[in-house]
């Protein structure tokens, strides 16, 4: 049986601070493999601003590159309609049906996880995985994590975060700022050629 962990977002672009928690949540855990599934392209953001579908798979299947045990799923990107994580974790229960499933999740995200669509059978087919993206919240996730554990697993893990946001990085690059120390170099590249965000 192996352990896999779902790791989906929107990666626009992906950074150094994604792979940073993913590497980290991975050892911790003793995960054998890393999913990231980037998400479908939002109807409430501008296109300026979110680069197409496609583009976030390429970006970040080239951040996957020589780290083992990492992948890369189109499944929210070509599935029709709306994304909810429910939906996902159906899917790779589908596909994996004797692992292990965690699912990666921001402390924001853990924060209101009470209000996701079908959160409940979330936590009944996977083991929720809360990254504390500033270390000052583990008092208000640990109780999270408690009122949760009535309907399933969901533990905290301590991640070295880089505490740098996709939208900064977005400014950066219109600015012409170097972003070698928060990007992957074939990601920078691949970004230059294509022309995203500027």
């Amino acid at each position: 049986m192996a352990k896999i962990g779902l790791f989906g977002g929107s990666f626009n672009p992906i950074h150094n601070g994604h792979m940073n928690l993913a590497l980290s949540v991975k050892k911790s855990l003793g995960l054998d493999r890393i999913i990231l599934i980037p998400s479908g392209t939002s109807p409430h953001k501008s296109s300026s601003e979110y680069a197409p579908a496609e583009d976030r798979l390429e970006m970040c299947r080239l951040a996957c590159e020589g780290h083992d045990g990492f992948e890369v799923s189109d499944y929210e990107i070509t599935k029709p309609g709306k994304s909810y994580t429910v939906y996902t974790v159906r899917h790779f229960k589908k596909l994996f049906p004797e692992d292990e499933l965690y699912l990666l999740v921001g402390s924001d995200m853990l924060l209101s996880f009470d209000t996701w669509f079908e959160y409940r059978e979330i936590l009944e087919n996977v083991t929720v995985a809360a990254v504390s993206r500033t270390g000052d919240d583990t008092d208000e996730l640990l109780k999270m994590t408690e009122k949760l554990s009535d309907y399933g697993k969901c533990i905290v893990v301590n991640a070295d975060a880089i505490t740098i946001s996709s939208s900064e990085i977005r400014k950066m690059i219109k600015n012409n700022i170097d972003l070698s120390c928060y990007l992957n170099g074939k990601v920078v590249k691949y970004i230059m050629l294509k022309k995203l965000y500027m």
